[in-house]
C-alpha cells in the first residue's frame, strides 16, 4: 500500500479508534461499496450507538478496521449486528417523518 494510502487508513483508524473508546470500549464494523464514493465503514459501539465512516478504497477500510484491536469486522450487517444498535427519538422522528410525511419533509 502506498505510504499516502496508509497514511490515509492510520487518520481513519484514530477516528474509529476514538468512536469505540466514546461507544462502551469495543464494536462491530462492516464495510460496503457505496457507488463512486467509495466504502462506508458502519459502526455499532459496545452501548448501542451507531455511526459510520466513508474510504476511499476498500484496502483502506480493511487496514483501518484491523488497526482497531477493539472492533470487530463482519462480512455482512446481519440482524445480530442491527440488533446492538440503540435508536433514539431523532431516529425515529426522521424514519417516520420521512415515510409518513412527518418533521423530516416539511
Amino acid at each position: 500500500m502506498a505510504a499516502d494510502s496508509s497514511k490515509r487508513a492510520a487518520r481513519l483508524a484514530q477516528r474509529i479508534g476514538a468512536f469505540t473508546r466514546r461507544h462502551g470500549g469495543s464494536a462491530e464494523a462492516q464495510i460496503a461499496y457505496v457507488g463512486q464514493v467509495g466504502f462506508r465503514i458502519s459502526l455499532v459501539g459496545a452501548d448501542g450507538t451507531w455511526g459510520d465512516q466513508m474510504a476511499p478504497t476498500k484496502e483502506i477500510a480493511e487496514e483501518a478496521v484491523r488497526a482497531c484491536p477493539d472492533v470487530t469486522l463482519k462480512e455482512s450487517f446481519d440482524g445480530e449486528m442491527a440488533e446492538h444498535m440503540r435508536t433514539g427519538p431523532y431516529e425515529w422522528s426522521r424514519m417516520a417523518g420521512s415515510q409518513l410525511g412527518g418533521p423530516a419533509n416539511r
